[in-house]
């Protein structure tokens, strides 16, 4: 991983995400790896925000995806892969199709579907630092 971005803290995020959204090039499938509470539905809050999503953004733990609509009216795809037990899970929502779209994908929890991720996936490391900021590494 050879890029990182220091999110100070809160106030610190929508700089972050949007430095992130312009050094992650033309990736569009995004796993947003880390334990639990580093930040991920954080993190893809802000992403939505800068890309001008009006919805409230919630983490789809339940569903497993939600879709938000960009103010250029573009999909954005975020799956959280919690809650699944196995793969077949992801197969059932069409995962391969949302990833295959070439709209943005952000996907939480990807240790669970990592044998089906997409050669060109985007892996993003979320990590607590000593002073509670966050480092994003990809």
């Amino acid at each position: 991983m050879d890029n990182r971005i220091i999110i100070k803290n809160l106030k610190d995020i929508d700089r972050a995400a949007k430095e992130f959204l312009e050094r992650k090039h033309d990736k569009t499938v995004v796993a947003l790896y880390g334990a639990m509470g580093a930040g991920k539905t954080t993190f893809t809050k802000a992403i939505c925000k800068v890309l001008g999503v009006p919805d409230s953004v919630n983490s789809p733990t339940f569903t497993i995806i939600n879709e938000y609509r960009t103010k250029e009216n573009k999909p954005v795809f975020h799956f959280d892969f919690y809650r699944i037990n196995k793969i077949e899970e992801a197969f059932d929502i069409g995962f391969e199709e949302f990833v295959d779209s070439g709209y943005l994908c952000l996907i939480e929890w990807p240790e669970k579907i990592e044998q089906i991720l997409p050669d060109n996936c985007l892996k993003v490391q979320i990590s607590v630092l000593d002073d509670e900021s966050r480092e994003v590494s990809f």
